[in-house]
């Protein structure tokens, strides 16, 4: 077997790295750029090189690549914080899911915005009495002819005061057991009826959203794939969402501010950071692995506990060589802040272990 990388593959991380250097001169450097950094100039730029959409099928736009492209790209954007959050969630979430589920209408309407890097795309799942556990939502859509009708609350709603569409899991029948009666459907924002307010958090961001619906009537062509039956739909968006490389790479850029500093002449910083160096291997195997579909079923959660974990350790470690000055409030110590919700946004890492437990293992409850 042969695992060095192509000749081809070495001129597109070289490429990808070029870009992201040239996008954090231009744009700023962003910790967890896939999430924080939001800039709609970059994420056109992305469009126009061909790099959203970079592996969906060319029948509908795509570039047809194989997935091991689209993570090399990705690896260099993230490490070196260039912001791509205009696109991430359309390119990683809501492209895939319309070509698998959606009907030929909506792959017309919504994907060319997407592959443009025009669109911006948020989701709408936690809510305040239904975070990890989304057969407690309570959020619903009743059929009215033609239309849905809407109501209900949605909240850590990243990008939802700057997106064009909300891709929502809701309720539309409640006669079902919980985790039944559940549907996906695409949602407009400029719809009356739809409040948004901002949520700022201790770092300053404020891409988290409460989002409330009162009676928002969307068309019912806007429904994606089976009514009440998108349970098995949004787990495999989650399987998207917690195996990627931005789970592993938030803050790789503080993490070679870090090293750059640190007193490497010290054996117990060079122990430290071989122990990260490891971890960073470890976890690139990990994601690797999800990528090319060589993962067991639901091992995402493994992946996603793991790497963000990781993340962690990094976000210690920087804080320790830094010492005071880590305190000081810049994007360092915004960084280091935001370090806690790495094992909390998709899911926490209690609700990762058990499901690893019992949809992989199959230990009893």
């Amino acid at each position: 077997m042969d695992f060095a990388w192509t000749k081809e593959q070495a001129e597109l991380r070289r490429e990808a790295a070029a870009f992201a250097a040239d996008a954090v001169r231009r744009f700023g450097r962003h910790n967890d750029s896939w999430i924080n950094g939001y800039s709609k100039e970059c994420a056109r730029e992305l469009g126009a090189r061909g790099w959203i959409g970079l592996t969906w099928p060319v029948e509908y736009g795509g570039g047809g690549r194989p997935p091991i492209d689209r993570l090399i790209v990705a690896e260099e954007l993230i490490a070196a914080g260039a912001p791509i959050a205009a696109a991430w969630f359309a390119d990683r979430q809501m492209g895939p899911t319309l070509i698998a589920f959606g009907t030929d209408e909506q792959r017309a309407a919504f994907l060319p915005g997407i592959l443009a890097g025009e669109s911006t795309w948020c989701i709408g799942m936690s809510e305040p009495n239904a975070g990890s556990d989304l057969a407690g939502l309570a959020a619903a859509a009743r059929r009215d002819g033609d239309e849905f009708v809407i109501s209900g609350q949605k909240i850590w709603t990243s990008f939802g005061a700057v997106a064009d569409y909300c891709y929502l899991i809701c309720r539309t029948s409640h006669e079902e057991k919980p985790h039944l009666g559940i549907s996906e459907i695409v949602v407009p924002l400029d719809l009356p009826g739809i409040e948004i307010r901002p949520i700022r958090d201790m770092t300053t961001n404020e891409h988290f959203c409460e989002v409330f619906f009162d009676d928002v009537r969307v068309p019912t062509a806007n429904l994606v794939g089976v009514e009440g039956n998108a349970f098995s739909q949004t787990m495999r968006q989650l399987e998207h969402e917690r195996g990627g490389i931005d789970r592993l790479l938030s803050n790789r850029a503080l993490y070679e501010q870090a090293v750059a500093r640190a007193d490497r002449s010290d054996p117990l910083v060079r122990q430290e950071i071989a122990a990260l160096e490891t971890g960073y291997r470890l976890g690139e195997l990990l994601v690797t692995r999800e990528v090319l579909g060589q993962a067991p079923k639901g091992f995402s959660a493994a992946t996603k506990c793991f790497c963000t974990e990781h993340e962690v350790r990094v976000a210690n470690f920087v804080s320790r060589v830094l010492g005071p000055e880590a305190t000081l409030w810049d994007q360092v110590t915004a960084g280091l802040c935001y370090a806690p919700g790495y094992t909390i946004m998709g899911g926490t890492s209690n609700i990762m272990r058990n499901i690893l437990g019992e949809r992989v293992l199959g230990l009893p409850r």
